[in-house]
């Protein structure tokens, strides 16, 4: 009896499906969607020959030391970072002392009052110390930018698909709007306040080019700090900041799959060993 009801009942499933699959597509030529802006224009993230991509690939500390002053210099004034501590950055090449350093030109409000000025008191920044945000609470930030929200940055590249080719041709992308899309879309007229950029969901983002002339950023290296190589500096350190496991992830993947081969060739031997003589 529980046979030809669980039959009847996974029967009942299937036709429910196949008429939901059958009124979908009728309906989806009776009446197909309207081509809107966003979905004419919008372009997927460029491509960008990153050293940590593939299961080989390798972060390059001096590409992520570029990175981190990028956003020191530059993202820093808007962009929080919340979930990284300046000890973290012993992880893309810097000293202990250096960390400290790094930390010192910080400062961090403290639970205490200044006596003398009733202000919040401040210390510097030791090494345990997250990156302070640039504004104290959402309110600040929207005030400070004309009501937007700029994001942390700390897990962006995890938060975007494609997210290093994402920040990169988010930062390289501005343009002014296509005629062609005003011919097509009167009405999606870039507003005030608003800046064009195909690579952003909505082609509006209320973030002005960050990154505008080449020497924004000085570098101690010596690599000329073109738009280009700044946009894939930052890119690559964000990409850290969301992943700073990612070489050991793929070290462990590449030895499981040793061992999974080497467990292959050894179980293979065994059956033909064990087998050889028997009779099928």
């Amino acid at each position: 009896m529980v046979r030809p009801i669980g039959f009847l009942v996974g029967l009942g499933f299937v036709g429910v499906l196949l008429w939901s699959l059958l009124w979908g597509a009728v309906a989806y030529v009776k009446e197909p969607p309207v081509p809107t802006a966003e979905h004419e224009f919008h372009e997927h993230p460029k491509k960008v020959d990153f050293s940590f991509n593939g299961p080989l690939g390798k972060f390059d500390r001096g590409q992520l030391q570029r990175g981190f002053q990028v956003y020191k210099e530059v993202c820093a004034a808007c962009h929080s970072l919340r979930l990284v501590t300046f000890r973290d950055l012993q992880g893309i090449g810097y000293t202990e002392g250096q960390t400290k350093t790094l930390a010192s030109e910080w400062a961090v409000e403290t639970p205490t009052i200044n006596e003398e000025t009733g202000e919040p008191a401040t210390r510097k920044s030791i090494p345990a110390d997250r990156i302070p945000a640039p504004f104290a609470n959402e309110i600040a930030a929207r005030a400070g930018n004309a009501g937007a929200l700029p994001p942390d940055l700390s897990l962006i590249a995890k938060a975007r698909h494609d997210g290093s080719n994402y920040v990169y041709s988010l930062l390289t992308g501005y343009q002014n709007q296509p005629a062609e899309l005003l011919k097509q879309f009167p009405d999606s007229k870039t507003g005030a306040g608003l800046h064009y950029n195909p690579y952003f969901a909505n082609l509006n983002l209320a973030m002005a080019p960050p990154l505008t002339s080449e020497g924004q950023v000085s570098y101690s290296d010596g690599t000329k700090p073109t738009v280009d190589q700044m946009s894939k500096d930052v890119a690559a350190f964000l990409t850290w900041t969301a992943e700073p496991k990612l070489e050991n992830r793929h070290s462990t993947g590449l030895a499981v799959l040793a061992f999974l081969l080497i467990f292959t060739v050894l179980t293979y031997m065994a059956y033909q060993n064990i087998w050889r003589d028997k009779k099928h």
